[in-house]
């Protein structure tokens, strides 16, 4: 976990971005700001494989830019960003050869070394997309063995849409239910509820505002899932 705080870093926090490693695969999952410092922390950047992101606003992707700027210094990789339409438009390096962009539409299917990724569209506003990660040789390996992304969305998408078979879902949890239907997000109930409702064997909540409550997000994502929850926090590591 390289990030988890939602919309804005709080303090001594980044907000959305993790690493994704199967095999000898690694992938940068959105790049929010603080999380291209704390990456440095767990990998060299040059051993990035292929950086993926969910959509458009900055909380999710602004730290590409560090990357990028880290790339003419000290790479001569090309690495692959695959992201939602409208997105590339944004960055200073859109043009920037050592960055090689692909636009992902929902149902989209892209390999990254050990790594199959697909999307699917959420309820978010701008083109937003979950993610599903299955590692080679365990898709067909037996039941719950793949990684879902929620990214953000509002309550009008499941991860049901990924298919089953979803080993650990890493879904935004921005708030808890006091706040539901006054912006696209999830509160940790709902993350819950879509949780058990697609058969996931474990949640792990992500995107908590700064000011929200920890205990309260995870005690309303836990009663509606009917288990332990985890919680992401910046450099905990989960084995999907």
């Amino acid at each position: 976990m390289l990030g988890c705080d939602g919309s804005y870093p709080g303090p001594h926090g980044a907000a959305s971005g993790y690493l994704v490693r199967a095999g000898r695969t690694t992938v940068w999952l959105d790049a929010g700001p603080g999380t291209f410092a704390n990456l440095q922390v767990h990998v060299d950047p040059g051993q990035v494989d292929a950086v993926v992101l969910s959509h458009e606003h900055p909380d999710h992707w602004t730290d590409l830019e560090s990357f990028a700027v880290w790339a003419k210094q000290h790479s001569r990789r090309r690495t692959p960003v695959y992201a939602p339409p409208g997105l590339r438009a944004r960055s200073y390096f859109a043009d920037e050869p050592l960055l090689e962009w692909g636009t992902v539409e929902p149902a989209d299917v892209v390999s990254v070394g050990d790594l199959a990724v697909r999307f699917v569209a959420t309820d978010h506003g701008p083109p937003t997309v979950a993610a599903r990660f299955d590692a080679a040789g365990a898709a067909s390996g037996g039941p719950e063995a793949a990684l879902a992304y929620s990214a953000d969305s509002g309550p009008d998408w499941s991860v049901e849409e990924l298919g089953r078979g979803l080993g650990t879902l890493l879904c935004e949890a921005t708030y808890t239910r006091a706040f539901e239907g006054r912006f696209r997000h999830l509160s940790g109930r709902q993350a819950g509820e879509m949780a058990a409702a697609a058969g996931v064997r474990r949640l792990v909540t992500t995107h908590r505002w700064p000011t929200v409550s920890a205990e309260q997000v995870a005690t309303e994502a836990a009663e509606a899932f009917g288990g332990p929850v985890g919680q992401a926090s910046v450099g905990a590591v989960f084995e999907w």
